[in-house]
């Protein structure tokens, strides 16, 4: 722009001196400044090559840039989505590798009671062989029951018609494992209705009240794990009944309860597998083992 100004003045110095010089010097100063205008036009036009060549590797580089960081953008959105894709993955490989360690300590627990039922017959059985030495006639009795450690048709009139304890428990957990929730459901249900009495009624109840979780019967879940927690305090399903029950409360979107939940299930067992997926679970929600959630105060009207 000073350059455009400077040849504009150059412009009008020369007309001036065209018209108050004699001639011959006239001339010579005219041809003077018109070389100096030319350039000076030559300059300018240089110059707003370059400035043009400039603004346009300029404008190079910031779309590059704008490229750039169009692509980080995308990379860092992949990658998030990545990561919420793995923890999805491995809270859903955690709480498998929870149902599965489950399983098996219901297979201990009912190898447990086969021992105990194998111990109890040979028990009947070296005291009959006592008896039979000794005289006495108490061999009768324990040839006439040859598995007196299982419940007994006496005990419970229904289970006469029913399959034997360990083999509808066990089809129950395979149809479990094998995701045929409502037959599974079933045979559960016949194992409490015939077996109510028995160690493994508590962890019949415990599938029952899982089968509805995992349908996304939260309503029901919760409902079902109480009973495990309370007609079956001792078992060896309370503290994941009690955990499964406070994820089932947080699905509900009862946020206080469910922390509850969880607070307790590591106050009373601190040391158990359950403890620590509930203070995972804790820290994922924001909330400190120990600490209590409380409603927000509701404004007076």
């Amino acid at each position: 722009m000073r350059l455009r100004n400077n040849v504009a003045w150059l412009a009008i110095a020369a007309l001036m001196l065209a018209t108050v010089s004699p001639a011959p010097a006239a001339n010579k100063d005219m041809i003077q400044l018109q070389t100096q205008v030319q350039a000076l036009q030559d300059q300018v036009a240089r110059m707003q090559q370059s400035i043009d060549m400039n603004m346009g590797v300029m404008k190079n580089l910031i779309e590059q840039s704008a490229d750039s960081v169009n692509k980080m953008n995308t990379a860092v959105s992949d990658l998030q989505q990545k990561m919420q894709g793995q923890a999805s993955d491995t809270n859903g490989r955690m709480e498998q590798v929870s149902g599965q360690i489950q399983s098996l300590h219901d297979t201990v627990d009912e190898l447990k009671s086969r021992l105990a039922k194998v111990s109890k017959q040979l028990d009947d059985m070296q005291q009959g062989g006592q008896n039979l030495a000794a005289g006495q006639p108490g061999m009768t009795a324990a040839a006439g029951s040859p598995n007196p450690g299982a419940p007994s048709a006496e005990s419970n009139p229904g289970a006469a018609q029913a399959q034997p304890a360990d083999v509808l428990y066990n089809n129950a957990l395979r149809d479990y494992n094998s995701g045929k929730y409502d037959l599974s459901s079933q045979e559960f249900n016949d194992y409490i209705k015939y077996y109510a009495n028995t160690d493994l009624a508590g962890n019949a109840q415990f599938y029952l009240a899982d089968i509805e979780y995992r349908q996304g019967n939260f309503e029901a879940a919760v409902r079902d794990y109480d009973k495990v927690l309370e007609q079956y305090p001792g078992g060896n399903k309370a503290a994941a009944a009690q955990l499964k029950k406070g994820y089932a409360l947080l699905e509900l979107g009862q946020r206080e309860a469910g922390v509850r939940e969880l607070n307790s299930l590591i106050a009373r067992y601190p040391r158990s597998i359950e403890a620590s997926q509930a203070r995972d679970r804790l820290r994922r929600l924001g909330v400190t083992s120990g600490t209590t959630v409380h409603k927000p105060a509701t404004p007076p009207h």
